[in-house]
């Protein structure tokens, strides 16, 4: 792992940590997420190592009491660029309800650097593949949004692209009952 992306995990773990996050369905160590992300990222054949960095930091802006100027400071501009991509800009409730938010962000998303939309990819996988395991019932809702969105987010990684549309569709087969 390059020293930046070493960093990286070690920042995102002890800011998770912090605040006592864990996994919503497993409870495990939230920061698990994360490293989870970063392999991911990391596999794909066009991966820098900011990359792989924001990857790891992707949730340290909203989760936890990380700034934006922390993340420059620490990771240099690229990075905070990246993970300020990755930041659902739209959580607030007066905004609307959760399915005018989501598509706030979806539409947000869809311009987001080839990068962000790298990563974004395999947040999707990861979490995809959480939820469809632990909560049926919100998967339905959690898969139907994602299925917008991948139809709108197409500047990222091809093969990591095709990769989030068959988690997606076995999530969706899972649902309905058709297990393969």
């Amino acid at each position: 792992m390059d020293d930046i992306a070493e960093r990286a995990a070690l920042f995102s773990r002890a800011a998770h940590q912090a605040v006592g996050q864990r996994r919503k369905y497993s409870g495990e160590p939230y920061w698990h997420h994360p490293v989870a992300v970063a392999k991911t990222v990391s596999a794909v054949e066009t991966a820098t190592p900011e990359m792989i960095a924001a990857a790891l930091l992707h949730d340290v802006l909203e989760d936890t009491g990380v700034t934006a100027m922390d993340i420059q400071e620490c990771f240099g501009e690229r990075v905070a660029i990246l993970v300020h991509e990755l930041t659902d800009q739209f959580i607030d409730p007066e905004i609307g309800n959760r399915a005018h938010r989501k598509a706030l962000e979806r539409d947000r998303l869809a311009e987001v650097s080839p990068e962000a939309q790298t990563i974004k990819y395999a947040d999707l996988i990861d979490n995809t593949i959480s939820i469809v395991a632990r909560d049926l019932g919100f998967a339905r809702v959690y898969l139907a949004e994602k299925r917008r969105l991948l139809e709108v987010m197409i500047g990222g990684d091809e093969a990591l692209r095709r990769q989030a549309w068959s988690v997606l569709t076995e999530g969706e087969a899972k649902i309905r009952g058709v297990v393969r």
